[in-house]
């Protein structure tokens, strides 16, 4: 097929078969169902992480304007990685345990109406945070968190064992409490800060929350960051609690919006843990953290006439 030949009948489509919905089998059964209805061409890929990169070379290959990807947060923020700054948009999905992205975006969380959104929604363009290259679509932690995300990969439990396995990972953690010495430099401006957490999010969050938060905006073009108070350090083991579950208040919570932020954590070149989207990343400090407005183009639902 020629580039741009009957592209409007061909959906390129990557299912993360890791998702944590487990619904991959009926998802790829509903696809292959629309598409027979709608005489469109499948092109499918199912995988882990690692075949995103060929779904997307697919999409560029056929000419297609877009390409479905299926997945949670961690499968979106890669796939935004591969797609900021370029013509072709994103589709989504939400096949993840959380799926605050989509959620942020308004993309139904129902199968039938977000594949919907995904095949003809309008194309709008939202902003994206990056960190030393690293892109991200919601947020990046330094600090204890990292170490709690680590503990809880180590024991994988849904449901009331799930926290029960967060709630010993940060008892394990804060008999002795991580405190990072940060020096972080904003608009030309520096300040240090002693804090065993620091959150920076792709623009800012309605809180009360960190992680169950919602944006009211992806694409005021800023970076919002959220630093654990002095004075909450002394209620380390409760906040530490709070913010797993996402309930931290800003009376806990320093927070600051820019568009570039420089974190300092050790001697430079030092390794350092960050999670980002989900995942925990190893980086070098310092930490060049900016967000890049607009770069990526996603399909979103209409906006209802007034």
């Amino acid at each position: 097929m020629k580039p741009y030949e009957n592209r409007q009948n061909v959906l390129v489509a990557f299912l993360n078969t890791e998702a944590g919905t487990g619904r991959v089998d009926s998802v790829v059964q509903r696809l292959g169902e629309r598409c027979a209805s709608e005489d469109r061409r499948l092109e499918l890929t199912l995988g882990n992480i690692g075949e995103l990169p060929g779904a997307l070379d697919a999409a560029t290959r056929l000419g297609v304007d877009s390409v479905l990807v299926g997945g949670g947060d961690g499968t979106l923020s890669h796939a935004a990685s591969l797609l900021v700054n370029r013509e072709l948009a994103l589709g989504i999905l939400p096949l993840g345990t959380f799926n605050h992205f989509a959620k942020d975006l308004g993309i139904p969380l129902d199968l039938d109406e977000a594949l919907g959104v995904a095949l003809a929604g309008p194309v709008e363009r939202f902003d994206v945070g990056e960190l030393n290259g690293h892109v991200f679509v919601n947020n990046s932690s330094l600090g204890l968190y990292p170490l709690i995300v680590r503990l809880r990969e180590q024991h994988p439990m849904r449901g009331p064992a799930k926290w029960a396995v967060a709630a010993w990972a940060i008892w394990r953690k804060v008999r002795r409490p991580l405190e990072l010495t940060l020096r972080l430099e904003i608009g030309g401006e520096q300040a240090v800060h002693r804090t065993p957490i620091v959150m920076v999010s792709n623009n800012a969050y309605q809180i009360e929350g960190l992680d169950a938060a919602s944006r009211q905006s992806l694409r005021d073009g800023v970076l919002g960051i959220y630093i654990v108070k002095g004075e909450a350090r002394r209620r380390l083991l409760r906040l530490a609690w709070r913010i797993v579950r996402g309930k931290a208040s800003r009376a806990e919570l320093e927070v600051l919006t820019t568009t570039a932020a420089t974190i300092e954590s050790g001697q430079a070149g030092a390794p350092v843990d960050a999670v980002v989207d989900g995942e925990v990343v190893r980086f070098q400090s310092p930490l060049e953290y900016r967000i890049r407005p607009r770069a990526l183009r996603v399909r979103v639902p209409p906006v209802p006439p007034p």
